[in-house]
């Protein structure tokens, strides 16, 4: 009596308290990298391609401790990116909203999941395997079971908490918090046409996907660091396995590349492809510009004693500058647009910002016509008298492929 009473209190293991935590805490960390890695770098974007044996690694550790099916969860991820904030985004808090996200993202995971168009249309390239078909998929469910199993066995009744914890991290890092604070809350490093963002930094608790919005600029990137305080810890084991011949990068975000200052550094093919290739920065440092004369114009107004529906309006136009304005109804678009040209250099500014968009979105236009017309832009800018546009117009001057 006494040993199963010991057993039910302590498992095989007898573990302390604090070891129960460092094991909970790896197995849901060794969770998170088979998400990051696996499902989402390697077969969502095939940034990255894994040794079989690492691959059919995380695809078994996902069946245990998630129950997650790749090819759905696959299929979810990349209509998510091919239909980002508009109807058919299977979880953008701008469809949703950010509390029905947050709290339950895994709820419409499993929406989507039984879409059986979504899946034919976007799992392409999936495993499709006798074990994936015969297992994985048809017995989804199984393998959280035997997870439950274990931790009983390892730490008795305990491991019910164990277990419990494996079973709500992702559904709340992954699809509550990435999915939902992700495009909600956060910093930008590139105006992507959606409202992702960074929610942190430093990426150590989700494996890297903290850098949401430097994803969403390069969606196939295997990296998603992109500044150098920014730590994307799933990058590091992709290293590690790439030193032991287990991994290959197969993609990686372009690096800034700014030519010498040189005088008036000409603007030529070069600039241009360099100017595409890096647009989402760009149009990031030109919304960071555009903000502050923003912000400058708000200082006046008050001092002058401006209206209040003017200043509010203006606010309200800073703060959705940059974290996806494209993705508004036309009514809000109208009114930032009416917002920013109370003066004439922030309309001269809202207006050369469309132009430099057009630059990368024009799909007819020759290279010698998009050279000219960034010529031309950059000359425009360097004559607006507006101190902020001048020295934007130079640094563009520099970008190189």
């Amino acid at each position: 009596m006494d040993s199963f009473l010991s057993f039910a209190a302590g498992g095989l293991t007898q573990a302390t308290w604090w070891q129960v935590v460092i094991f909970t805490l790896v197995v849901t960390h060794i969770t998170i990298a088979g998400v990051t890695l696996y499902l989402h770098r390697s077969q969502a974007h095939r940034g990255l391609d894994l040794h079989p044996i690492v691959a059919h690694f995380f695809r078994f550790w996902l069946w245990l401790t998630t129950g997650m099916v790749t090819r759905e969860w696959v299929a979810i991820h990349r209509k998510h990116h091919a239909r980002c904030e508009r109807e058919g985004d299977p979880h953008s808090p701008m469809v949703f909203g950010i509390q029905r996200v947050l709290f339950r993202g895994a709820e419409l995971y499993r929406i989507e999941a039984a879409n059986a168009e979504t899946i034919k249309r976007f799992s392409h390239g999936t495993p499709n395997d006798w074990i994936e078909n015969k297992l994985y998929s048809r017995h989804s469910a199984l393998g959280i079971l035997i997870m439950l199993v274990i931790d009983l066995l390892l730490f008795g009744a305990i491991g019910l908490t164990v277990w419990a914890v494996q079973m709500a991290w992702i559904p709340f890092w992954a699809a509550g918090v990435v999915n939902g604070i992700g495009h909600f809350w956060g910093y930008r490093n590139f105006a992507s046409p959606d409202t992702s963002t960074n929610v942190f930094p430093i990426g150590l608790i989700i494996g890297g996907e903290e850098l949401h919005n430097n994803h969403h600029a390069h969606g196939t990137s295997a990296k998603f660091s992109s500044r150098w305080f920014e730590i994307d810890i799933g990058w590091t084991y992709i290293l590690i396995l790439r030193s032991l011949g287990l991994a290959k990068v197969r993609k990686v975000a372009p690096k800034l590349k700014l030519a010498a200052q040189v005088g008036d550094t000409e603007v030529d093919l070069n600039t241009l492809q360099g100017v595409i290739a890096h647009r989402y920065e760009v149009l990031g440092r030109y919304t960071g510009m555009l903000k502050d004369a923003c912000r400058q114009e708000l200082m006046t107004l008050k001092q002058k004693g401006g209206s209040m529906i003017n200043v509010e309006a203006l606010k309200s136009a800073t703060h959705w500058l940059g974290r996806g304005d494209e993705t508004l109804a036309p009514e809000e678009r109208e009114r930032i647009h009416e917002a920013l040209s109370q003066t004439e250099s922030l309309s001269l500014l809202l207006q050369m910002r469309q132009e430099l968009v057009k630059l990368w979105e024009s799909s007819s236009a020759s290279s010698e016509q998009l050279l000219h017309d960034l010529q031309e832009w950059c000359h425009r800018a360097q004559q607006s008298g507006i101190e902020g546009l001048q020295e934007f117009a130079l640094r563009l001057r520099r970008y190189a492929a």
